[in-house]
């Protein structure tokens, strides 16, 4: 009853001409109609329209009119705001403000939970659109005043819980009224965000990948539900749908997942606004093309502690350059029209809220721009016209300042929030300041009081000499004590600021006595100060990416010439000596012998080896996520959605003379996730690494991983837990596949599976299976499950007992991506010997030698080399391991994978032979742009180390002008494996 009647009032008072109806205990209950001019203010009705000397007349609560003639009304309070600024107060668009974070439970079962725990709602706990947070909300008057003192009068809070978390409350910061009043939107936005919910120990998702899985099902169940087909009651999906004309307020994080919260919007026609992590402006381009307006937080780091050398070693260079960058950010996404707005989010402490824009400032951001974004921006983000302006019919919620809202030596004296008054300074406090002639007992002193009124201190020197004294200056009351060599004397005064001082007090002996203090005359030679020029501190420059290894400019497309070189072509296994390779518009041109070319790039081989860029298959590199663990089957998620552009490994592994790879999920259940095939374009963003039009790929998975046998005891009740029941997932699964592929065919209504989806084209061949394999009788049997299912296993991956059942899969037409000496790591590889790949090559299987590794990625030529020693390929068949072979089993052979006119330009020059330990990958060429040079790596190692002694530098230097610091972090890179969790 207590939230209907709140909702009552709210709807009450959203009426411009609210009335209140309902009884108060409270005796006399005159309504105040007070109207009050604000005479002779600097006004900012916006950030762009600024009124010198002029007028602000509010009634109850708003704004009547604003402007240099305004027509004041005789029954009106005139306040005279000379030599003050009015602003509109500050908006606060994503705040958790007056609404408790939920705690999980403690205690309970470890055991992970498969089902959800409401009923009517979801089928997830951690899709919530249904709550609302005016439910929840208790005004928290504390947390006001630090906000007001911060110049915030309005903040949109929500409840920062789950992947769909529901609605927000827009609250005035009127510490003086009532719920009822300050909640001006009782549904001001819907937000989102990637982290699951802590109400609900439910597995599904565990990943980022699945939780935009889970949200892309959400939505398309909203579609569902709405039509009307569904048969059940479900809260939550009603209130998607309710909800989608809201203002969309997704929490991201950081510039990655800004893009893939984007990209998410994007597919379903929703522009999110976008709250993000403060790194923005590492990937500038792109985060412009997102269109969206984003919330970004300014929690900017403390400089690290690198006064211990040893332990400077463990910060990493992207870690310092953070420290350094960072406060540019608002400026960056100013400089490219990104509209945004700021926020206390991530802050300690409100009050480092100021300091931190004021940084900002002096990192470049203009303060028309950050006005706009405390103000205008967040209001349009919000869609309430009258909030963040004092435009005639807006909230009167304003701030009464010194002066500049962004100078630190300004005051804020008054907040305004509904037309009621909040002092936080008292602007009518006298103002002491300046030098002093005191003379007391007989004896001649200088008293100096300096700083802002109301925090002022003073000095007191006796022919130049410091004198201990205390000084305290309340309600126009001076009190002054001082220890002039041994003797104490205290004196008061009251004064109002002008003329003389003078007062009483007592002497060492306790006599009465009297004192004044002149005020000095200040030359006109030192009342004039020149402004202290402020340095601009130096941003050092962003690479692509943003790390130490990342290139300084972005790499472009070249015409390049390579010359005399000895060209394994990877096609039918010819070699080429002497002979030049063109490259031009991203493909190969010509290969010949004296070619030439225009304004060509010209690399001299001569003695040098050229072949097609290595391919690894198996690869879990450049992802932020590897498993979706949640559930038996994670069909529904695609490692695309979690490409990482900034892993160093992508570096690594160009260094190695790799150019694609496939990123497979890992193997946490029997049918994994959709892969995710890529070029290794080091610097660009994820979408452009992604191969366009590429075949599409999932990963399946076989053995003890799935059936969670090495989990731990509490992993005992999620099916499957045999390997017979390993089977029966997929029958299962493909048979609900099918059904619903013909449901679709039928054309009768069906509500759309991304699940079933992506197994259907399985079976319709439109995608194909990377199996994760070990054991023969395990391999066998998917092999049939296939066939069941009239179609094939497109790659066995690991398969380290091929060479067992070598013939079955010739038959059957499966490929083998295996290692090449990987064995006895457990206890279902206890069979695999180095002979695999020469026994499955031989039978006529299409062999790939993979990493699975992160490490072992970059040096594949190597493992390439190793059928040589274990089974005794030809040194072309063993390089066709790791180029043309992975290239046919990832059905690109058309494109990549060997040297021919018209294929892409995908190029590696190697210092000597390929297969040899001591050759090393000179120049990695991609679509016929250089994004691996020896020569070039040499001087990014230089500029790495000059780099760090130079932050090394500016932040000791902050160090030893008083900065706060925090202590060196060493952050240990996770690699991933297929059983990464």
């Amino acid at each position: 009853m207590k939230r209907l009647f709140i909702v009552l009032l709210f709807l009450c008072y959203s009426q411009l001409s609210a009335q209140e109806y309902f009884p108060t205990n409270t005796g006399v209950k005159t309504t105040k109609h007070t109207l009050i001019a604000f005479k002779n203010a600097k006004i900012y009705v916006n950030p762009t329209q600024i009124i010198d000397r002029g007028t602000l007349l509010i009634k109850d609560g708003k704004v009547v009119a604003v402007g240099k003639s305004v027509n004041i009304p005789k029954q009106a309070k005139i306040v005279d705001a000379t030599n003050t600024s009015i602003y509109p107060s500050f908006i606060d668009a994503y705040s958790t403000f007056g609404i408790k974070t939920p705690k999980r439970k403690s205690g309970g079962s470890r055991r992970p939970q498969y089902d959800a725990s409401r009923k009517g709602y979801y089928w997830n706990d951690h899709i919530r659109p249904e709550t609302q947070s005016f439910k929840s909300f208790h005004f928290d008057t504390k947390k006001a005043k630090e906000l007001l003192a911060s110049g915030f009068g309005v903040v949109n809070s929500h409840s920062n819980d789950g992947i769909m978390q529901g609605t927000g409350i827009l609250v005035a910061l009127n510490p003086k009224s009532t719920d009822a009043y300050r909640i001006l939107d009782n549904k001001s936005g819907n937000f989102l965000s990637f982290s699951k919910s802590k109400l609900s120990r439910q597995s599904y998702p565990t990943s980022r990948m699945g939780a935009m899985a889970l949200i892309r099902q959400a939505y398309l169940d909203a579609a569902w539900y709405k039509e009307g087909h569904a048969k059940n009651t479900d809260l939550s999906l009603a209130a998607i749908n309710k909800q989608r004309d809201l203002p969309q307020i997704f929490r991201a994080g950081d510039a990655l997942n800004d893009l893939r919260a984007d990209k998410l919007g994007d597919e379903f026609n929703i522009q999110y606004t976008l709250v993000g992590g403060g790194d923005e402006y590492e990937r500038i381009e792109a985060i412009k093309q997102t269109n969206a307006k984003f919330i970004i937080p300014i929690n900017f780091r403390k400089p690290y502690d690198v006064s211990n050398m040893e332990l400077t070693k463990h910060i990493s260079l992207h870690d310092m350059r953070r420290w350094n960058q960072e406060p540019s950010n608002p400026m960056v996404l100013a400089t490219h029209k990104v509209p945004f707005a700021l926020t206390t989010y991530q802050l300690k402490s409100t009050k480092e809220f100021l300091p931190n824009l004021r940084k900002a400032i002096t990192y470049g951001l203009d303060k028309t721009t950050a006005l706009q974004a405390l103000t205008t921006v967040p209001a349009s983000i919000l869609k309430n016209s009258r909030i963040g302006n004092l435009a005639p019919g807006s909230f009167a919620n304003f701030l009464i300042t010194s002066g500049d809202a962004f100078d630190a030596k300004t005051t804020y004296y008054e907040h305004w929030i509904q037309g009621e008054q909040t002092i936080l300074n008292d602007r009518n406090i006298t103002d002491l300041a300046g030098n002093y002639k005191l003379t007391a007992n007989g004896t001649t002193y200088e008293l100096s009081i300096k700083g802002t009124p109301g925090k002022q201190k003073a000095s007191l020197k006796k022919e130049g000499k410091k004198v201990t004294s205390k000084f305290s200056f309340t309600n126009n009351w001076i009190q002054l004590s001082f220890n002039d060599a041994g003797k104490i004397t205290r004196l008061e005064a009251y004064t109002d600021g002008t003329g003389t001082i003078s007062g009483n007090g007592t002497n060492a002996n306790g006599t009465a006595i009297s004192w004044t203090a002149t005020k000095e005359a200040t030359s006109e030679k030192t009342a004039v100060k020149t402004p202290a020029v402020t340095k601009a501190p130096e941003i050092l420059p962003v690479s692509y990416p943003n790390i130490g290894l990342g290139h300084r400019q972005k790499v472009r497309q070249e015409t390049i010439l390579i010359k005399n070189a000895t060209i394994w072509t990877s096609e039918n296994q010819a070699v080429l000596t002497n002979t030049d390779l063109l490259i031009k518009k991203g493909k190969i041109a010509k290969i010949g012998k004296n070619l030439k070319a225009k304004n060509a790039r010209v690399i001299d081989a001569t003695g040098k080896y050229v072949t097609a860029g290595i391919i690894d298959e198996h690869s879990h590199i450049a992802t932020s996520a590897v498993n979706e663990a949640g559930q038996n089957s994670s069909a529904e998620v695609t490692i695309e959605d979690v490409v990482n552009p900034n892993d160093v490994n992508i570096y690594r592994n160009i260094a190695g003379g790799v150019t694609s790879i496939q990123i497979l999920h890992g193997s946490a259940n029997p049918i994994g996730g959709q892969s995710a095939i890529i070029k290794l374009k080091w610097g660009e963003n994820a979408e452009d690494l992604i191969y366009t039009n590429s075949p599409k790929f999932i990963k399946f998975a076989l053995g003890e991983n799935v059936k969670q046998s090495n989990w731990g005891d509490q992993n005992t009740i999620r099916f499957p837990q045999t390997r017979m029941g390993v089977e029966q997932v997929y029958i299962d699964y493909f048979q609900r596949a099918k059904e619903y592929a013909a449901l679709k065919k039928s054309g009768k209504p069906y509500r759309k599976d991304i699940e079933l989806e992506t197994l259907a084209e399985i079976i319709n061949k439109k995608r194909f299976i990377s199996c994760h394999s070990y054991v023969q009788s395990e391999i066998n049997m998917l092999m049939k499950v296939a066939e069941q299912f009239n179609f094939n296993i497109n790659t066995f991956t690991h398969i380290l007992e091929g060479y067992k059942v070598a013939d079955k899969m010739k038959k059957h037409g499966v490929g083998g991506s295996t290692f090449s000496d990987w064995w006895a790591y457990k206890y279902e590889v206890n069979d695999a010997i180095p002979y695999n790949a020469a026994i499955m090559h031989r039978q006529g299987i299409t062999v790939a030698i993979n990493s699975d590794d992160a490490e072992m990625s970059r040096r594949l030529n190597q493992e390439a080399a190793k059928t040589m020693k274990y089974g005794n390929l030809t040194e072309q068949e063993a390089w066709s391991t790791v180029t043309i072979n992975p290239a046919k089993l990832l059905h690109l052979d058309n494109r990549t994978g060997s040297i021919k006119v018209g294929k892409d330009a995908d190029i590696v020059v190697w210092s000597g032979n390929p297969l040899s330990v001591y050759t090393k990958a000179e120049n990695t060429i991609i679509d016929g742009a250089v994004y691996f040079d020896i020569q070039d790596d040499l001087a990014k190692r230089n500029a790495i180390k000059q780099e760090r002694n130079k932050l090394i530098t500016m932040m000791l230097s902050a160090k030893i002008k008083g900065a706060k610091t925090q202590a060196p972090v060493k952050k240990t890179k996770k690699l991933f494996h297929c059983d990464t969790e």
